[in-house]
């Protein structure tokens, strides 16, 4: 299956500045909703690949020599006008204060960088609980980083499910499969922890199944396309008409 994106809505020198999307190095569909398509976002993105980036690599914390390359992939997008950084994997959240520290312009790198607000938010007794690309990786260390409780609840996309075969073994696109696994994967979170009342999504993949968690469980659901959206408003302030 073959999704196309709008060139335009990419193109800072059509409208208004950009948020700049650093990239693994991957060749698997992008749906709408998906970080790496354009329709995705309400604003112009500008995309920047980190060659041999793959995301095994970054999911299991083999990126130490990679840093060079994505301060300069950040430089990049900085160059072709964009005003604020994010990242195509919740991984990187371990790389938040080193990328911020070498970055010209602000960079939030995952969708866990809102759980110490969600967690605010919720009702007394509720907490938010995280759908992770995988749960063995992910480490104490990716939620210390940006600021998130390590204790947070965590349910991991099972390694030789449909999610793993798309991104890691070239396999076919097929939504409603995708789709049902998600959903398994958050049930299980929610009965292993019945006091979820939120769910953040830290896979940059999953946003085109948000409506469907919340329509299913009737949950909100936070991930990479919120953070991005309050970020970017934050960069480029909306103007209002006189009084």
């Amino acid at each position: 299956m073959e999704f196309r994106t709008n060139p335009s809505l990419g193109n800072p020198s059509l409208g208004n500045p950009s948020l700049g999307v650093i990239m693994l190095d991957t060749a698997f569909a992008r749906p709408p909703g998906d970080i790496g398509n354009a329709s995705s976002w309400p604003f112009p993105v500008c995309f920047q690949v980190v060659p041999k980036a793959t995301a095994r690599r970054i999911v299991a914390g083999q990126d130490h020599d990679l840093l060079d390359a994505f301060v300069a992939a950040g430089e990049a997008l900085v160059r072709e006008g964009s005003l604020g950084i994010t990242t195509s994997c919740g991984f990187l959240a371990v790389r938040q204060r080193e990328l911020a520290e070498r970055l010209p312009v602000p960079i939030a790198t995952s969708s866990l960088m809102q759980l110490p607000l969600i967690e605010r938010c919720l009702p007394k007794g509720l907490r938010a609980g995280v759908v992770t690309y995988d749960a063995d990786a992910l480490t104490s260390r990716h939620f210390t980083e940006v600021g998130a409780d390590p204790s947070t609840p965590v349910a991991g996309l099972p390694p030789c499910g449909r999610f793993h075969g798309l991104i890691e073994r070239n396999e076919a696109y097929d939504r409603e499969a995708l789709r049902a696994e998600i959903l398994d994967t958050v049930r299980h979170l929610r009965e292993k922890h019945a006091a979820i009342g939120a769910i953040v999504l830290e896979c940059a993949n999953l946003p085109p199944f948000a409506r469907d968690i919340t329509s299913t469980f009737g949950l909100p659901v936070y991930d990479v396309i919120t953070l991005g959206r309050w970020f970017y408003s934050g960069l480029l302030q909306s103007t209002y008409p006189p009084s």
